[in-house]
């Protein structure tokens, strides 16, 4: 390994502040975020007293944020472009991702000093265009998913100035970097106006008519559910992990701002251990740990996508879109008090720090075995459960579900044998699909 090679930057998805929160506990280097009205996830986003505070909080760990102004603009948006500089420069990102030339170039010149990231959105796939946005004046280009390995560690070589990120996790779609008609075309929801119905993962009942056989219908079809021809594998390229890292990349970057808490946390903690692993000793890392951590979270099955060029078949599911998952998120922890080496518990005492308490996801019982991912802490501390009491009630019960809005279970402390932090997930596992 060359001992030189910079570490990259892991970068999370934050589609909420409370996943920056998270994302920044379990290791994230760096975040990207969106404003509502002009990102490509427009059901997400900070509003900008978050924004702010997301800021100080990333800036003050030493972490970076970086917010997502990467919709193709229609007229209407122009209009919105002072407002937003304004409100850009009050907050100071460390870069702003966009992918219309005209978002670009007004940024460039009403609030200079934030960099500029292109987005995947601008299909950037070869040196040559790489070349056109450094000359420009962007910091950095986040690589279409359609490049190659081969091709990006020639952009590399070839464009060694400029910062490059690949995408190295989550879902992918039947597109081009994104660019994608079908929502619009069925639903009227723009996919880039941050709209995206996700209509290629519908159920299709599809017939073809060949040419020279007119009038002869071939049905598409898996099953009586219809056919998934549009339905595309999730990436991962955990395993590749070790080619990746020696390419000098500058960002590795996790998918994903509609995604869950436990996503955020799950994807952060994994490939931060990782990558850590894999720079302290390269030679015994094993991708196998880390895989099997990977299968905790809900998939669509992976695949490696285009990492090793055009994918076949295999990178699509061609029998369902069901996702598979070996655990099921049950929570996350959203009060406790520090451990103290035998600490008292008393059921009735009514005092608050007796316990841990997990604001739930899905059903808890008495004698489940859960799974708390310790930020910081690659081995998950298992508890098997053997009293559980109402967060509303106080009161002992053998099992809670997430009916009620802020329903939260309560553990005993002495439960526990180390701390558990607030923004710790928990989950508990079944069996593989």
């Amino acid at each position: 390994m060359n001992k030189n090679l910079a570490k990259p930057e892991l970068l999370l998805p934050a589609g909420t502040f409370q996943r920056l929160k998270i994302a920044l506990a379990y290791g994230a280097d760096a975040v990207y975020v969106g404003m509502p009205s002009m990102s490509l996830r427009a059901t997400v986003g900070l509003s900008q007293e978050e924004l702010a505070e997301g800021a100080r909080l990333m800036h003050a760990a030493g972490k970076r944020i970086y917010v997502a102004l990467n919709l193709f603009s229609k007229n209407a948006d122009i209009d919105k472009l002072p407002e937003i500089a304004a409100r850009l420069r009050a907050v100071a990102p460390d870069g702003v991702i966009v992918s219309d030339p005209a978002i670009f170039m007004f940024l460039r010149e009403h609030a200079p000093e934030i960099p500029l990231h292109i987005s995947t959105q601008a299909n950037v796939s070869s040196w040559a265009t790489v070349e056109f946005w450094q000359k420009l004046g962007a910091s950095l280009c986040v690589l279409s998913r359609e490049t190659s390995f081969e091709e990006i560690c020639e952009i590399r070589r070839r464009i060694p100035e400029m910062k490059l990120e690949m995408f190295i996790h989550g879902a992918m779609c039947m597109s081009y970097s994104g660019r994608c008609l079908l929502s619009a075309f069925m639903t009227g929801r723009s996919a880039n106006q941050g709209k995206c119905a996700q209509s290629c993962r519908w159920n299709y009942k599809v017939y073809l008519e060949e040419e020279k056989r007119p009038g002869e219908l071939i049905t598409v079809e898996e099953d009586s559910r219809g056919t998934y021809f549009m339905n595309s594998r999730d990436l991962c390229l955990l395993p590749e992990l070790p080619k990746i890292l020696g390419a000098g990349i500058a960002s590795l970057k996790i998918e994903g701002r509609n995604k869950s808490d436990y996503y955020v946390a799950q994807t952060a903690r994994v490939y931060r251990a990782a990558i850590d692993a894999w720079f302290e000793n390269p030679e015994s890392w094993d991708a196998a740990p880390y895989m099997r951590e990977l299968e905790m979270l809900q998939n669509r099955t992976y695949t490696r996508g285009f990492f090793e060029g055009m994918p076949g078949a295999e990178s699509q599911n061609y029998e369902s879109t069901v996702s598979v998952g070996n655990a099921q998120n049950v929570g996350m922890v959203v009060e406790n008090s520090p451990f103290t080496q035998n600490s008292p518990f008393t059921q009735n005492s009514g005092n608050r720090d007796d316990f841990v308490h997990l604001e739930i996801r899905n059903k808890i019982s008495v004698g489940d075995e859960i799974d708390f991912l310790i930020p910081g802490q690659f081995k998950a501390l298992s508890i098997k459960i053997d009293s559980l009491f109402d967060g509303f009630s106080g009161q002992a019960v053998e099992a809670l579900s997430a009916g009620r809005a802020g329903q939260t279970a309560m553990f005993p402390r002495n439960l526990f044998p180390q701390d558990v932090p607030v923004l710790t997930m928990a989950r508990k596992q079944v069996p593989a699909a």
